[in-house]
């Protein structure tokens, strides 16, 4: 392989099987190419540290906290930022899921079932009717077999949504501050607009929402059905833990209905609600955005502008990868025809048939007691520790459902200075705000995570937590 300049033009020439070939680079990539070309010749010639540095690696890895200086398994830094249920609570399901095997094992040779073939792409009637029935259960309020798709849990089912319902170079309109890895997801969709909404304690600012939606929208030439979604986790928020009011979801339904925009909630955590400052447990549950759209499925002009994602990672085992989501009849039917799931059939099709064994012997139902019977110990445990001990420049609103507390630090605070700070001295960790919004703002706030500790080791962590505040306040006032 040889290269030389003409007239500032780099003209590369190499033999390859007897035949020369020429590579011709214009002035502004003649410096570039001239390094690259000296990069292979070094690699060519020690082959023998290449190989070395190409070399396999691999750490050993149990799940999906393992590899990271802070693993929530490891207590010597109480990590507060797990969303996922704890050790003490997964272990109940070795149980259930042995149970639940047999009795699906024994129906499918009893009657010749097809647990083992592909299923169909929005999953079978009798796991949609056995989840319809558990969540209108859960819900207190009717759900219809016939809205339900079948997914690998809500992050599979956001995917679905972003790939097969919104135009390629549309709008993603998005709380400004919420789940930080749904902004991974948003951002490889890299044609798509990514706009933040400002989030009062009762939902978004509707009319700042209202006139984005108007800056934004544009006709689209695709062949998708919305040119823009709202994606918003209405009940018990990921990170500020608030639940949107009744007003506010009526209006939003009006919204999208008027600017044709799909409204995409997060639905993970609304089947956990309890109260924060007492073991009474509210009769109802907060009723879900696509059951204020679905009210009206008989009036005239009705399409449908909400799905609900939902997931049994919070209720169950996030380890199954199960979850569905509630859909309109004219996403249903897109998701129905879907090239991939047509090419794998239903996601995850055994699973859904233990667990539609779990549903029908109750089991799915006594572990989602347990669970909100455990998180909200944890979480009054927390208030409690919180208001005992958090400094006064610093504040927070206690929710009544999911898995999250949000702090607010004295403005001039940077809580990504903090947190480090707070892991070298006190040995707590939790996530500063900046990492929850789109653009960086809000670093004067942290959420911290109840769900994952017993009660006993989270009262110490938070305990620490605000000793580690006390200072730090301190030490920055001085």
């Amino acid at each position: 392989m040889t290269f030389a300049f003409v007239n500032k033009i780099a003209i590369s020439s190499c033999d390859m099987l007897g035949k020369k070939s020429w590579t011709i680079c214009v002035p502004k990539l003649c410096e570039n190419y001239v390094k690259f070309q000296r990069n292979i010749s070094g690699v060519e010639a020690n082959t023998r540290k290449s190989v070395m540095m190409n070399k396999r690696t691999e750490i050993p890895m149990r799940h999906l906290f393992d590899g990271s200086d802070l693993n929530v398994y490891d207590q010597q830094i109480a990590n507060l930022s797990a969303g996922a249920p704890g050790p003490d609570l997964l272990g109940e399901c070795c149980g259930i899921f042995r149970t639940a095997t047999e009795h699906r094992m024994k129906f499918e040779l009893e009657n010749n079932s097809y647990l083992f073939q592909y299923g169909p792409t929005v999953g079978t009637t009798e796991f949609r009717q056995a989840l319809a029935d558990f969540l209108s259960e859960g819900y207190q309020s009717k759900v219809n077999k016939s809205d339900l798709v079948q997914t690998s849990g809500a992050t599979h089912g956001l995917h679905l949504i972003l790939s097969t319902l919104i135009d390629m170079t549309g709008v993603i309109f998005v709380d400004e501050v919420t789940y930080m890895i749904a902004l991974e997801a948003f951002r490889q969709f890299d044609l798509m607009k990514i706009v933040p909404v400002p989030l009062k304690s009762d939902g978004p600012d509707l009319n700042v929402l209202s006139t984005l939606i108007e800056k934004h929208k544009f006709k689209s030439n695709g062949n998708k059905l919305f040119w823009g979604v709202y994606y918003t986790i209405p009940t018990f928020h990921n990170p500020t833990g608030i639940l949107f009011s009744e007003d506010t979801n009526k209006k939003l339904i009006k919204l999208a209905r008027s600017s044709d925009i799909l409204i995409a909630c997060d639905d993970v955590y609304n089947l956990l609600y309890y109260s924060s400052d007492s073991k009474d447990v509210p009769q109802l549950p907060p009723k879900r955005l696509f059951a204020y759209d679905i009210d009206d499925i008989e009036s005239n002009g009705w399409k449908g502008n909400v799905i609900s994602n939902g997931s049994f990672s919070k209720i169950l085992s996030p380890g199954i990868r199960l979850g569905w989501m509630e859909c309109p009849p004219r996403c249903l039917e897109i998701f129905r025809a879907s090239g991939v799931l047509k090419s794998g059939g239903a996601a995850n099709n055994y699973t859904g048939g233990i667990v539609t064994s779990m549903i029908q012997l109750g089991l799915a139902q006594q572990q989602l007691n347990l669970y909100a019977l455990k998180y909200a110990e944890r979480l009054r445990a927390a208030c409690q520790v919180l208001r005992e001990n958090l400094p006064n420049q610093c504040s927070f609103v206690a929710p009544n459902g999911g898995y999250f507390i949000w702090i607010r630090f004295p403005d001039e605070i940077d809580c990504t200075d903090f947190n480090q700070y707070c892991i070298e001295n006190f040995s707590v960790s939790a996530i500063a705000g900046n990492r929850f919004s789109s653009g960086g703002s809000h670093k004067n706030y942290m959420r911290l995570t109840f769900a994952f500790h017993d009660p006993d080791f989270l009262k110490k962590s938070i305990e620490k937590f605000c000793k580690g505040i006390e200072k730090y306040l301190g030490k920055m006032a001085n």
